[in-house]
C-alpha cells in the first residue's frame, strides 16, 4: 500500500479509502467484518462511515457494525484512521434522513454536533474520531458557532480533525477563513462527487481544496456503477447497480450510453477492467488523496485494490479525456 498525507496534515493514509455505507444494509455484519479484515490486511488504513448509514428504520447501524469489528481487538482501532460524518436527521422514527423529523436533530448547530459526536462514539465503541466530517453545508448556522463546537471537541480529545463533504469551493473558502480568524486548523479534507464521467469538481472544488490544503476524497468513483462495466454486465445478464439514481438516468440517455460504450471498448482494447481504470485515473488527478470504494463483497475490494498497481500510460489518459473531457479551469470554463 502506498501512503500519502491527508492534505496539509501530518496524517498518513492509504491511497484507497474503505467506504462502509453498505455495511449492515446490503452487506451483513459477518461479511462486513471479513471485508474490513481483508482491507486492513492489504494496508488500507482509512475507513469512512456516517451516522446516518444503515437503513431508514435503524440509522447508525453501520457505525455499530464497525464498533463490533473494533471490539474484536487485535489493534484494529489503533491501526485505522476513522472518519464519520453528521448532518442528516437522526430521529429513528422511520422517516427518511432527508426529511426533518424533530428539531435540533440534524444540521450543524453546536447542540447537534455535541449530540452526534457522543452518539457516534457510543456506536463505534471508541473514545475518539480521527476525522469528523460535515456531510453537507449548513447555510443557517454561522461558522463561528460550528468552529467553537469543533474546538471544544478537539480540546476534549473526542475528535482530531474536521472535514467536509459535498461543499462548493466557496464553502471551503468561507469555512477555512472563519477558522483562520479563530486560529483554528479548519477543514483538512473534502469528500466530493468526482469521477471520470463527472468532472465538475475540477472547476472550483478541487482548486479551492488545493489552495487551502485539503485532501480530496472522491466518492462514487465509478459513477454509481456506470464506469464499472455496466453495459457488459447488462449484456451478460449479470445485473449491475445502475438501475436507480443517476446511473439509470445515464444509461437511458443515448449520448451517455454511447460514451460508456466507447469507454468500455477502450478498456477492452487495452485489456483492462473498466472499474479498475476509473479508480486508477482518479489516483492520477491533482489534489486527490484517495477515492472511496464501497465494496459489498470481498471480491469487490480485491478488484479495487488492483487499481493501485495499474499504470495508465501509452496515451490512455488522453484517450480517456477524449471520451470524458473535463470542464477546464474556472473561470475560463464559463467565461473568457
Amino acid at each position: 500500500m502506498e501512503y500519502t498525507q491527508l492534505g496539509r496534515t501530518g496524517l498518513k493514509v492509504g491511497r484507497v479509502v474503505l467506504g462502509t455505507m453498505n455495511f449492515g444494509s446490503e452487506t451483513d455484519e459477518g461479511t462486513a467484518h471479513a471485508i474490513m479484515d481483508a482491507a486492513l490486511g492489504a494496508g488500507v488504513n482509512f475507513f469512512d462511515t456516517a451516522n446516518i448509514y444503515g437503513d431508514e428504520g435503524r440509522k447508525g447501524l453501520t457505525e455499530e457494525v464497525l464498533g463490533g469489528w473494533f471490539a474484536k481487538g487485535g489493534g484494529r482501532r489503533d491501526k485505522v484512521v476513522l472518519a464519520t460524518k453528521l448532518y442528516g436527521n437522526m430521529t429513528n422514527d422511520g422517516t427518511s434522513w432527508r426529511e426533518q423529523s424533530w428539531p435540533n436533530h440534524d444540521h450543524l448547530s453546536a447542540l447537534n454536533i455535541r449530540r452526534e459526536v457522543e452518539a457516534s462514539l457510543r456506536r463505534l465503541g471508541t473514545d475518539h474520531i480521527d476525522v469528523y466530517q460535515f456531510h453537507h453545508v449548513d447555510r443557517a448556522t454561522p461558522w463561528d458557532e460550528i468552529w467553537q463546537a469543533v474546538d471544544v471537541l478537539v480540546a476534549q480529545g473526542k475528535i482530531l480533525y474536521a472535514g467536509s463533504s459535498n461543499f462548493a469551493g466557496w464553502h471551503i473558502a468561507q469555512a477555512n477563513e472563519a477558522a483562520r480568524r479563530r486560529n483554528s486548523l479548519g477543514l483538512v479534507s473534502e469528500q466530493c462527487f468526482y469521477n471520470l464521467a463527472q468532472r465538475t469538481a475540477e472547476m472550483d472544488v478541487i482548486p479551492a481544496a488545493q489552495a487551502y490544503g485539503l485532501g480530496v476524497i472522491p466518492w462514487s468513483p465509478l459513477n454509481q456503477g456506470l464506469l464499472g462495466g455496466a453495459l457488459r454486465k447488462e449484456r451478460e445478464g449479470g445485473g449491475s447497480r445502475t438501475s436507480t439514481g443517476r446511473s439509470a438516468a445515464g444509461l437511458a440517455d443515448p449520448a451517455v450510453r454511447a460514451k460508456v460504450q466507447a469507454y468500455e471498448d477502450l478498456c477492452d482494447e487495452h485489456g483492462l477492467e473498466p472499474g479498475e481504470v476509473a479508480l486508477a485515473w482518479l489516483l492520477t488527478r491533482p489534489g486527490v488523496t484517495a477515492p472511496i470504494v464501497g465494496p459489498r463483497t470481498p471480491a469487490h475490494l480485491t478488484s479495487a485494490l488492483r487499481a493501485l498497481d495499474l499504470d495508465l500510460s501509452d496515451g490512455l489518459p488522453a484517450e480517456l479525456d477524449g471520451i470524458f473531457p473535463g470542464p477546464g479551469p474556472s473561470p475560463e470554463a464559463f467565461a473568457w
